[in-house]
């Protein structure tokens, strides 16, 4: 932030240092190994008293000069330049803390130059034993260069107690210090041999390259148990950020660390092979491919310990992108673009989004990403993203996984990144509106005679809106199955619940009875749900039309499971099919009575505002192909799972199969969160700090721009509640259900409480857990005494009744019919509103008495009572609305 950055968009700083610097790694543990390898093979000639060796010395110590010193110091140069560049903070810190340091290895530096040529040019020309202490000053000073260095390389990855002294010898003499220096050191002897393997394929004489090419593969080999060795020390000290990044955490590593295991193996046989008698034409080409394996295996150790310390430059001190830690909260605060030195425009407006967007690119994720490039090119990671998804997912940076530095900027300021990377890099402008079909329904009330009608059915729909998942041949979240719900009462002084000698159908409306002609749910029904289901049927054995079930308990019949879809059988919308109830004498079959309710259901959850593609139905609802492969391939990218590869192969999941869920009573596997938990846990990370509800309309058809809006009822739309003022804002609703699941001792949820922070309530610890289904808002909490709140100004947040028996879909009064029976259900409380017909939510307010209020409401006892009442009954305050 205090110094400008040089912008590599294509190639990308990280490619430009990783490639600069791993050649040169590569040549500097040469210089080392080498130097040794120099010295032990010229005494090897001595004592054999064998020319051939000690001419050989000379010519591979020739070989040595023009490799070490020509690219290894145009290399080194390299790296100063590009750090300098492209990571200038994290460069001035090393300098101004380790300044003595890096004096002490330029002075070794120079003296392994003055070394190195003096051995070559006085090869032959001076006293063997003073040559071969010009060799041993040589390795001396280069092994101690390394020493010095690998403090300072060392104290980026576990800067340990320096964090909180800032001493100098803390900083070098850091945790990894030591074993890094020994595993270095192996691995340095390692490449002294793989060098020698090309000078020594060259000698002419057999037998003499024979004997040459067997002491270079010893010191390849022995050397290994002890890399092993100091490899395994390196790991275990290192903190638990830094071991977990390296073991998988950052899906970046996973294969430079797979690689480095192989690439182990391939070398050890590799000088195995070498050993044997082979023909000069075969070990050549070997030794070079040998040498280029050993690129690659430096490489992918200098990788592993350059990601190992992910998302910082410094760890735990200087984040990739030159933010110090501990001032990104500031500079969220007050903006990146305003605390940020090198910069053009400190105010954003739509003339320069795009230009104070590439700014921000420029300054949080060049250091790391390029445009188009071959190592972490931004466009290929950002493709599916639209602008929200893309705002996401800058958002949700570096929470979960923290192998990124989080976003530190202003919303107006992610915003402008997000435009700059949708509409600059991927040159796309807003989608858009789709012309989604026209909301309508047609609604025929059914009659009722107060004066010769004996008997009042209501019927209802459990759920104001029923969504369920359409992508069933990929996956399952929510299969089809709506529960109805039925009471039957005989009008009276005193009325009556009839639960005997009765018989209660229900039956979907013509063209909507065949929801198998428009999913795959039956197709994959085996896979999902583990049995095989007659096609129509639900998973519970219902169908379209069907007799209903007396629940004793609740004096209420019920048909769950049935199999109910927003699409008509000719593939139109249908989001709110109205079923028709009948009521008849179980002996005669006399028709007692008849109503009409309808059976919301919805497919619209918005999976792909950050999964891409577009809605599967009309523009309107639905999960595509594409989406629901992505969702696929994230889980198996971020867990390890393979659940893309059996949706493929003919296989999808039931996420419930896994996750526990109360709503379908699946048990999952109880050590993982619990689906509800997760959901919402993970997905809260990339929604943080939003207004009110808008996170919700995100998922949920709860927006204003929602095709089905699931929040119809007399809350949202008479008094103006918002699904935050009973869930509480998403912040808040994850931690109800996190919290319950780390007290339940699933670690997980406490990764993923770890960094929220509840908005309705003051801290975590006022959160009052809950198991989601069955722990939920209680009306009881702002309607004390079944009184009308005295503002609107209320919140059921925080305060849940505990078990489904207090549930408001399960509640009954004191005469025993459901709550919802008389003010329907929830979401869709009346009045409701329903935009496909303003009749749609109220057919039997309607039909009974003759206001789409709550039946029996405003003087309406008459429904059920012969008599006008003049007390309550249900409940307090019953005839006083």
């Amino acid at each position: 932030m205090s110094y400008p950055v040089w912008e590599l968009y294509w190639a990308g700083g990280g490619l430009l240092i990783a490639v600069i610097a791993i050649i040169h790694v590569f040549i500097a543990h040469f210089a080392i190994g080498g130097g040794l390898f120099l010295v032990l093979t010229e005494r090897k000639g001595l004592r054999e008293n064998n020319q051939g060796i000690l001419d050989y010395t000379r010519r591979h110590a020739k070989f040595f000069l023009i490799v070490t010193m020509v690219f290894g110091a145009l290399t080194g140069v390299g790296i100063w330049f590009t750090i300098s560049l492209v990571a200038p903070a994290a460069t001035s810190q090393l300098i101004h803390t380790f300044v003595f340091a890096w004096a002490i290895e330029w002075v070794f530096f120079l003296a392994e130059i003055v070394a190195i040529f003096v051995y070559f040019y006085t090869f032959g020309k001076m006293e063997h034993r003073r040559h071969m202490l010009i060799g041993w000053l040589y390795f001396f000073f280069a092994w101690m260069s390394l020493f010095m260095i690998n403090g300072i390389i060392g104290f980026m990855l576990t800067p340990g107690d320096w964090l909180t002294s800032r001493d100098f010898w803390d900083g070098f003499f850091n945790p990894s210090f030591w074993p890094a220096l020994a595993f270095r050191t192996f691995i340095a002897l390692i490449l002294a041999g793989l060098y020698g393997f090309v000078t020594a394929t060259w000698e002419k004489n057999p037998e003499l390259r024979e004997t040459l090419v067997r002491h270079c593969a010893k010191w390849l080999l022995l050397p290994f148990g002890f890399l092993l060795l100091s490899g395994w020390w390196y790991v275990s000290i290192l903190p638990e950020g830094p071991t977990a990044m390296i073991l998988g955490r950052n899906p970046e590593i996973v294969p430079y660390f797979q690689g480095f295991l192989w690439i182990s193996a391939l070398l050890f046989i590799g000088g195995l092979i070498m050993a044997v008698r082979m023909p000069a034409g075969i070990k050549r080409p070997m030794a070079l491919v040998l040498l280029a394996i050993g690129l690659f295996y430096m490489g992918s150790f200098e990788m592993i310990r350059e990601a190992g310390r992910r998302p910082y430059v410094i760890y735990g001190h200087m984040y990739s992108n030159a933010i110090v830690k501990g001032t990104e909260d500031a500079i969220t605060r007050a903006g990146y673009l305003q605390s940020a030195k090198w910069i053009q425009h400190r105010e954003i407006t739509e003339a320069n989004k795009l230009a104070a967007g590439r700014e921000l690119f420029r300054g949080q994720c060049s250091s790391c990403h390029s445009i188009g490039g071959p190592l972490n090119d931004i466009r290929p990671l950002t493709a599916k993203f639209g602008g929200f998804g893309m705002d996401a997912m800058i958002s949700g940076i570096g929470r979960v996984y923290e192998y990124m530095p989080r976003f530190a900027g202003t919303p107006q300021e992610r915003d402008a990144l997000a435009n700059f990377l949708v509409r600059a890099v991927h040159e796309r402008e807003a989608p858009q509106p789709v012309q989604r079909p026209e909301q309508t329904a047609e609604v025929t009330i059914p009659p009722f005679d107060p004066d010769q009608d004996e008997y009042v059915l209501l019927a209802w729909c459990n759920l104001g809106e029923k969504c369920i998942t359409d992508c069933d041949a990929h996956w399952s979240l929510l299969p089809p199955g709506s529960t109805l719900y039925a009471q039957l009462v005989r009008r009276d002084f005193q009325p009556k619940i009839v639960t005997e000698n009765v018989v209660i159908t229900y039956a979907a409306p013509p063209g909507s009875m065949d929801p198998a002609s428009q999913v795959e749910f039956w197709d994959y029904a085996n896979s999902l749900i583990g049995k095989d289901l007659p096609r129509n049927v639900g998973s519970t054995g219902m169908g379209l039309t069907g007799e209903m079930t007396l629940n004793p308990t609740f004096r209420t019949f019920m048909a769950g499971g049935i199999p109910v879809l927003p699409y008509a059988d000719d593939g139109s919308l249908n989001p709110y099919p109205i079923f028709t109830f009948e009521a008849r004498n179980a002996e005669t079959g006399e028709l007692l009575a008849m109503t009409q309710a309808i059976a919301p259901v919805s497919t619209e959850v918005g999976c792909h505002n950050c999964h891409g593609g577009t809605w599967r139905r009309d523009g309107a609802m639905g999960i595509a192909a594409d989406t629901a492969s992505d969702v696929l391939a994230v889980h198996d990218r971020r867990h390890g799972t393979t659940l893309l590869a059996n949706a493929e192969q003919g296989s999808p999941v039931l996420c419930q199969s896994c996750h526990p869920d109360p709503l379908l009573s699946a048990e999952g596997d109880p050590k993982r969160l619990n689906l509800p938990a997760a959901i919402h846990g993970f997905h809260v990370h990339y929604l943080l700090d939003r207004p009110g509800p808008e996170p919700c309309h995100a998922c949920h058809p709860t927006g204003p721009e929602s095709f089905t809006y699931c929040a119809r009822g007399v809350h949202a739309s008479e008094v103006g509640l918002t699904c935050t003022h009973c869930h509480g804002t998403l912040e808040d609703h994850a931690l109800t259900l996190l919290k319950a699941e780390k007290q339940a001792g699933k670690p997980q949820a406490e990764r993923l409480m770890r960094d929220l922070r509840p908005r309705v309530v003051s801290a975590v610890e006022d959160i009052n857990p809950r198991t989601p289904w069955n722990d939920q808002p209680d009306c009881l909490s702002c309607h004390v005494d079944y009184e009308r709140p005295a503002s609107r100004d209320v919140s059921a947040f925080n305060d849940w009744v505990r078990g489904p028996s207090g549930l408001y879909r399960l509640r009954t009064d004191e005469s025993g019919l459901m709550c919802q029976a008389c003010h329907g259900p929830t979401h869709a409380e009346y009045p409701a509103v329903n935009a496909f017909h303003p009749d749609l939510d109220a057919i039997q307010p309607l039909q009974y008495q003759g206001n789409k209020g709550v039946i029996g409401s405003r003087d309406n006892c008459a429904v059920c009572h012969i008599e006008e009442m003049y007390y309550d009954f249900h409940h307090p305050n019953t005839v006083k609305y």
